[in-house]
């Protein structure tokens, strides 16, 4: 799973991004989910992100504009590992 942080670098970005690595580490999730930082403007404009700090899980916008709380985060996560595991289990 690819998480994306988008933003310039604001108080809000960093804060969002310190949040969702917190979960990601909560979760224990440190191998299967990616956190990345999208800063240039042209690519978080072109990801649909108008609002910063924007968060895009696999390619969806779930949020932007505010900083998530842990809770919401953890949300995305465990309904998408569920979706995964549900729809690829292990050894097929």
């Amino acid at each position: 799973m690819k998480i994306e942080i988008c933003g310039t670098g604001c108080a809000k970005c960093h804060a969002t991004v310190k949040n969702t690595q917190r979960v990601v580490k909560e979760l224990g999730l440190e191998q299967e989910v990616e956190v990345a930082e999208v800063k240039d403007i042209m690519a978080i404009s072109t990801k649909g992100v108008l609002l910063t700090p924007g968060v895009i899980i696999d390619g969806t916008k779930v949020s932007e504009g505010r900083i998530p709380s842990t809770e919401e985060i953890k949300k995305w996560i465990r309904e998408r590992t569920q979706y995964h595991k549900v729809s690829c289990p292990r050894g097929a």
